[in-house]
């Protein structure tokens, strides 16, 4: 957790990205313009850092540890805060991009874009507009309509917040005693959780919830590192 005092004269920025050289790098851009008041790693951190310091704006990654970004999105949007929502991603999924705008987020922006992209989606944002980069294969008039018009869970059956948690900790790789320490309750609830979210995805092995969860962008599938 990094955080430093804002600047009354120029609008605040919150970073989450759980890459410390990537979170690092977006305050390098962003710092001459903005104030970058800090930097979360996970999507836990981000909720206790953006309620504490309100933010103008949050920067977020879409797959984060503890809780992705677009769940930390939706948190946030409930509770009412005034602070703008920007949601980076590697996926260029028109599903996708709907549930970000359903959840409260204004703008949704390709990690693989170039830099000018991002600080125009940051200018149309603060400006009170949404932002989808050109790189999807659709248009942004075309991903506001259909998040309007459907649920915010779309061609799945709804989870709880605590069952989205249990499948992105499961999909991450953890067992399921790692998983009761980390959210606080007995291994037994733990397993409990999960054969009841995999009654309600349809699904019987683990290996479809990873697959499952990478589908609705809970988790991304990072490249391997090939040395030679």
């Amino acid at each position: 957790m990094i955080i430093r005092p804002g600047h009354p004269t120029r609008p605040t920025i919150l970073i989450a990205d759980d890459h410390q050289l990537v979170a690092e790098s977006l305050r390098s851009l962003l710092g001459q313009k903005y104030e970058v008041i800090g930097i979360a790693a996970d999507g836990k951190e981000l909720i206790e850092m953006a309620v504490r310091c309100r933010p103008t704006l949050v920067l977020t990654d879409l797959s984060m540890p503890l809780l992705n970004g677009l769940d930390a999105v939706q948190t946030l949007s409930v509770m009412g805060l005034r602070t703008k929502f920007i949601i980076l991603t590697m996926h260029a999924d028109t599903s996708l991009a709907v549930l970000v705008f359903r959840a409260g987020a204004s703008g949704f922006v390709l990690k693989t874009s170039n830099s000018t992209v991002l600080v125009e989606a940051i200018r149309v944002v603060l400006g009170g507009g949404c932002y989808l980069s050109p790189e999807f294969p659709t248009d942004l008039v075309s991903v506001l309509a259909e998040a309007a018009r459907r649920p915010l869970v779309d061609k799945a059956p709804p989870l709880t917040p605590r069952q989205r948690e249990v499948l992105q900790l499961v999909a991450s790789g953890m067992t399921m005693k790692e998983v009761a320490a980390q959210l606080s309750i007995s291994t037994r609830t733990a397993e409990s959780y999960k054969y009841h979210l995999m009654n309600v995805l349809g699904i019987r092995t683990t290996a479809e919830l990873v697959q499952h969860a990478i589908k609705i962008g809970l988790i991304t599938v990072k490249p391997l590192d090939v040395t030679v």
